[in-house]
């Protein structure tokens, strides 16, 4: 795939990654739609804005209506509420899985037809180290990104045969603003979008983004001895 042949849509572009996301396309030469809930928001110059919250069906298929040249998809839009799958408040946990499990979905739903439609193209769903561990502190969230790995699995299979390939980026913390208080080392945002673009580029199935990412990948083989030696103590 070349990227400067594509047109991309990419959702939550206002800020943070899917800021450096849409950056990165349109440095490469693709046309791009930057969704966001508050489209004002969008200073990117050259894309094009579209109000969208992923959690809404009806705004999902007025993006649809607007961007039916669309080849490649970035479902990037994300919430972190910190909520416990414990204690948490329920509605912050529906809002993680609304978010990143059911709004991915819409969203793919919305879009394979009209990228298959277009000759065929990618979907990229931008998914997390979480999506295979758990820190214990972040319990909806990374039950939420487990789940959206699950489905990106899932859909990978169905929609090959549709010359539509879908991949999963795996990356650790960012320096975003939903990072901000979280104390832990921090990637680029601007270098992991360049790694996302050149997996979609490569027709990468998988793309893992940074070492933490890595080193939780292989501790999967090793099971729940690898990944939580605490659980032995």
């Amino acid at each position: 795939m070349k990227i400067s042949e594509q047109v991309a849509f990419v959702t939550g572009a206002n800020r943070g990654f899917g800021r450096h996301l849409a950056l990165e396309l349109l440095s490469r030469g693709a046309k791009v739609y930057a969704g966001a809930r508050n489209p004002e928001t969008i200073d990117i110059p050259g894309v094009t804005p579209v109000k969208l919250d992923i959690t809404n069906p009806q705004e999902v298929a007025a993006a649809a209506m607007i961007a039916q040249d669309v080849t490649v998809l970035i479902n990037n839009a994300g919430s972190s509420t910190g909520a416990s799958l414990l204690d948490g408040d329920p509605e912050k946990i529906d809002l993680e899985f609304n978010t990143h499990f059911f709004g991915t979905l819409s969203m793919v739903r919305a879009f394979a037809p009209i990228i298959e439609k277009n000759g065929g193209g990618s979907i990229l769903n931008i998914l997390s180290g979480l999506s295979w561990f758990s820190s214990g502190t972040l319990g909806a969230y990374t039950a939420a990104k487990a789940a959206e790995w699950a489905l990106t699995n899932d859909l990978r299979l169905n929609l090959y045969p549709r010359n539509v390939r879908v991949a999963g980026l795996h990356v650790g913390f960012m320096e975003t603003d939903m990072t901000a208080n979280v104390d832990m080392p921090k990637s680029n945002p601007a270098d992991i979008a360049k790694t996302a673009i050149d997996g979609i580029e490569s027709d990468s199935f998988e793309i893992i983004a940074d070492e933490v990412s890595r080193q939780v990948q292989a501790g999967l083989a090793g099971g729940v001895a690898a990944l939580y030696p605490q659980l032995s103590k």
